[in-house]
């Protein structure tokens, strides 16, 4: 997980992946955007309704400044279907969506692990010019207010392209969660899609389903849990009725078993 982490300019370690976690291998990177439009053309018009109408209905409820980019990145928190997809800096993070739910501990589970360094130079170059400007790696919202609307964004360049955000800190969970956003160019882009014609930016580990157990305890006993990620009672309740589900495999892995996953034969993949 920590593989390429290794900054030899900075001689330190500062990896420059995001992290992304999901308990079955299968999941894909498209947007919870792009699922609710179901395949509908209208995508683009679908988040500006979505957009306008969270606008509307919850502007009592926020007291940040009003701009597109902080409505954006606040609906994405608060569960409104977007373009932007949750990432973390922490591979542990990623590990704990991974494990976090029992029902899917008999499938494999998976971490993306995106290059976002390596992504921000397929930039147009006005994007490059700000982070350079910024002396930063990631965007914030307030880095790119310098665009009116997701329309005028988009229309930096016709051929798709990513970039990473840092939400705002509205609350403990985005703080605790060392939370990211990937923010495609198109409302209808799938990230996955644009990967695999950029394959060496992007690595996927494999989680094993006959690991999960062992994973998931492992992160409990490092305090890296709903209680801590998702503060308050909701998080803390979340807790322990996962803590305290019964365990579903009868015994903990073989020590073949475990000697032939930490060689990595068919277990843990790139």
């Amino acid at each position: 997980m920590y593989e390429g982490s290794w900054n030899a300019n900075l001689q330190r370690f500062r990896s420059p992946y995001a992290f992304r976690g999901a308990s079955i291998a299968t999941h894909t990177l498209a947007s919870s955007l792009v699922r609710l439009a179901g395949g509908r053309s209208d995508v683009r018009r679908l988040e500006l309704a979505l957009l306008r109408n969270f606008r509307k209905y919850a502007h009592g409820e926020v007291s940040r400044q009003d701009s597109i980019w902080d409505w954006l990145a606040l609906g994405q928190h608060r569960g409104l279907p977007t373009r932007l997809l949750d990432w973390t800096y922490s591979p542990l993070v990623a590990l704990h969506f991974a494990t976090d739910d029992p029902d899917t501990f008999k499938q494999d589970g998976v971490v993306w692990c995106v290059n976002f360094v390596e992504a921000n130079k397929r930039l147009p170059p006005r994007l490059r010019r700000i982070l350079d400007h910024e002396a930063s790696d990631t965007f914030t919202v307030d880095m790119l207010q310098v665009f009116a609307s997701l329309r005028d964004f988009d229309a930096l360049r016709r051929d798709p392209f990513v970039v990473f955000m840092e939400p705002p800190a509205v609350d403990r969970r985005i703080l605790n969660q060392l939370a990211l956003f990937s923010l495609m160019s198109s409302p209808s882009a799938r990230l996955d899609e644009w990967l695999a014609s950029h394959p060496k930016l992007c690595r996927k580990v494999r989680i094993p389903a006959r690991l999960k157990w062992e994973i998931r305890d492992h992160l409990d006993q490092a305090n890296v849990n709903e209680r801590v990620l998702f503060p308050g009672l909701d998080g803390l309740s979340r807790w322990l009725a996962r803590y305290y589900t019964p365990m579903v495999q009868p015994s903990p892995p073989s020590r073949s078993a475990l000697r032939r996953d930490r060689l990595g034969h068919g277990s843990v993949n790139k």
